[in-house]
C-alpha cells in the first residue's frame, strides 16, 4: 500500500467512527477537512472503500432513500458503516507515534484527529513533528550559508521564505506543545492566535461538521 493511499484509508476510518455516510458525503468532508485529499475523486475513494469492507472493517447498507429509488429510477445509495474490527483497527492507527505519523505526507490528517488521540500520544506525535522540521531548518541554513553568495536575490528570497515557513510551524508547535504540558485544550486560545481552532471537542476530531461546507453540493450522489 503506498503512503498516500494509507492516510486516505486512515481518514476514512477516522469519519465513519464519528458516523456511518455514504460515499458522496464522505468525499465531501475529505475535501473540506484535510487538503491533502481535494486531489482526490471518487475513482480514488470507492476503490479504497470497496478495500476496507474485504478487510472486514466496513460493512454497506442501504441508504434510507431505497424506497424512492424505483420511483426516480436512480440507484440507492450505499451507507458506509464501521465494525468493530474497523475501530480497533483505526485506535491501532492512532497509536502509532513513529515517523508515519508526524512526516509530510501524514501529519495533517493524523493532527485532524487529535480530538479523539490521546494526550501522551499527543505529545509524541507533535514532538516528533518539531524534531523532524528542526533537523530541515538546520539543514537550510547551513545550505543558505554555503551558497549565499552562488545565489542570485530571487532564489536566495525563495530559500529564505521556505525557512521562514519552517520556522512558523516551530513556533506553532511549541505553542501546542506547551498547552499539551499545561494541561490545556485549544479552547483556551485566543481568536486568531495559533491554536484557537478546536480540535479537542467533539467526535470528528476538529473537522468541520455536515454543513459546514459554504460550497454547494453537486447532484452526483446516488451510487453511494
Amino acid at each position: 500500500m503506498s503512503r498516500r493511499s494509507g492516510i486516505l484509508e486512515f481518514a476514512v476510518l477516522g469519519l465513519l467512527r464519528e458516523s456511518p455516510m455514504h460515499g458522496y458525503e464522505l468525499r465531501k468532508r475529505l475535501n473540506t477537512s484535510l487538503g491533502v485529499f481535494r486531489a482526490f475523486s471518487y475513482g480514488t475513494l470507492y476503490p479504497c472503500l470497496k478495500t476496507l469492507v474485504a478487510n472486514g472493517w466496513l460493512i454497506e447498507e442501504p441508504g434510507n432513500d431505497t424506497e424512492a429509488a424505483p420511483l426516480t429510477g436512480r440507484r440507492a445509495k450505499i451507507v458506509y458503516r464501521l465494525t468493530t474490527e474497523g475501530k480497533e483497527h483505526f485506535e491501532q492507527l492512532l497509536s502509532q507515534t513513529g515517523p508515519e505519523a508526524y512526516e509530510d505526507e501524514t501529519f495533517a490528517a493524523r493532527f485532524a484527529f487529535f480530538g479523539q488521540t490521546s494526550r501522551d500520544v499527543r505529545m509524541r506525535v507533535l514532538e516528533g513533528r518539531r524534531s523532524r522540521l528542526e533537523e530541515r531548518l538546520e539543514k537550510m541554513r547551513l545550505s543558505l550559508a554555503r551558497t549565499r553568495e552562488r545565489l542570485d536575490d530571487y532564489t536566495l528570497e525563495l530559500q529564505r521564505h521556505g525557512m521562514e515557513s519552517v520556522e512558523r510551524e516551530v513556533r506553532w508547535l511549541n505553542e501546542l506543545i506547551e498547552s499539551e504540558r499545561a494541561g490545556r485544550d485549544l479552547k483556551g486560545s485566543a481568536p486568531g492566535e495559533p491554536g484557537s481552532r478546536d480540535t479537542t471537542s467533539g467526535a470528528s476530531g476538529g473537522l468541520p461538521r455536515p454543513g459546514d461546507d459554504p460550497r454547494p453540493d453537486t447532484p452526483d450522489d446516488t451510487a453511494t
